[in-house]
């Protein structure tokens, strides 16, 4: 028996208008899910940043507390300890806090705009002792220093960088961070790479804590032989340096090139890095706090939260 073809177009219509509310039912279901797990995203996200964002001020509070009960800062106190991975709410959390001042201040290479002889000398040393070009020291200084006139082996001035494909000048001011290095003339990735252990790039000059101070940057420093470093560095991670005349008594005899000015066995410089995750999202924080002898807590250089 056939239906009127009226009666067969009116079914065929139902039938799409089933198939289409169904579709559309869906869609929104799963638009829905889609939208709840990014908010939950968002969520988890934004519990995650403040936990770094508390994180940091852990860090600020755990050095302000070392600051009132010593006047030193060495590998063994509390704070060096670092944080195991810990519940917090739903977060795993861990962290901790590396002195800064052991390494080399790349910064102190140029100070009030005119390169330091002494502080050169000291890095051409460290970058020999690291088997890299120590002309280096000199295109580093030309990028920071306020002058055009580059330094006689090894300078870079704005005519080396104006002559490259994508042009640009030098700096003249101090480092920003440690990754702007790579507009310097010499230093690619590897060189940046073996140099990371060993140097720092702080805001402003300032002194080496002989007490975290690899066995390089105190060779570096004092121009004594890598060997003899090693030794008076494992001699300290055993016995800290109380002070500078205690670090001076216990330098090698003769060829040493110290100056007091040059070291401290106490810090105001220090990297804070964190991570907290619950599986859907998950932030690594890092700082770099000062501690200020003027001011109760530390304050926070530059932070960054991803």
């Amino acid at each position: 028996m056939k239906f009127p073809t009226h009666r067969g177009a009116a079914l065929i219509t139902v039938l799409l208008i089933v198939a289409i509310a169904t579709t559309l039912a869906a869609y929104i279901v799963q638009q829905q899910g889609h939208w709840q797990r990014q908010t939950e995203n968002l969520f988890a996200y934004a519990q995650a940043r403040s936990i770094g964002v508390a994180g940091i001020d852990w860090a600020r509070a755990v050095l302000a507390d070392d600051a009132v009960t010593s006047t030193t800062d060495h590998k063994g106190e509390i704070w060096t300890t670092r944080l195991p991975a810990v519940q917090v709410d739903d977060f795993e959390v861990s962290g901790f806090i590396e002195d800064s001042q052991g390494l080399f201040n790349l910064n102190n290479l140029v100070r009030n705009g005119t390169a330091s002889a002494r502080d050169v000398a000291q890095f051409r040393r460290l970058l020999a002792l690291l088997g890299l070009p120590e002309e280096l020291a000199d295109s580093l200084c030309d990028w920071m220093d306020a002058d055009s006139t580059p330094q006689q082996t090894g300078g870079a001035e704005d005519n080396t960088y104006l002559a490259l494909a994508s042009p640009y000048r030098a700096a003249n001011q101090p480092l920003a961070e440690l990754a702007e290095l790579a507009y310097v003339q010499g230093y690619d990735q590897m060189t940046i790479a073996r140099l990371q252990p060993y140097v720092s790039v702080l805001p402003q000059p300032a002194r080496i804590n002989v007490n975290f101070a690899p066995p390089e940057v105190l060779a570096a420093m004092t121009g004594m032989a890598l060997t003899d470093a090693r030794s008076l560095a494992h001699q300290r991670d055993l016995n800290p340096f109380s002070d500078i005349a205690d670090f001076r008594q216990r330098l090698p005899r003769g060829g040493t090139q110290t100056v007091d000015t040059d070291f401290s066995v106490s810090s105001q410089y220090f990297r804070v890095t964190g991570h907290a995750s619950n599986g859907t999202a998950q932030i690594t924080t890092r700082a770099l706090l000062r501690r200020d002898a003027s001011a109760h807590w530390p304050t926070v250089i530059w932070q960054n939260l991803q």
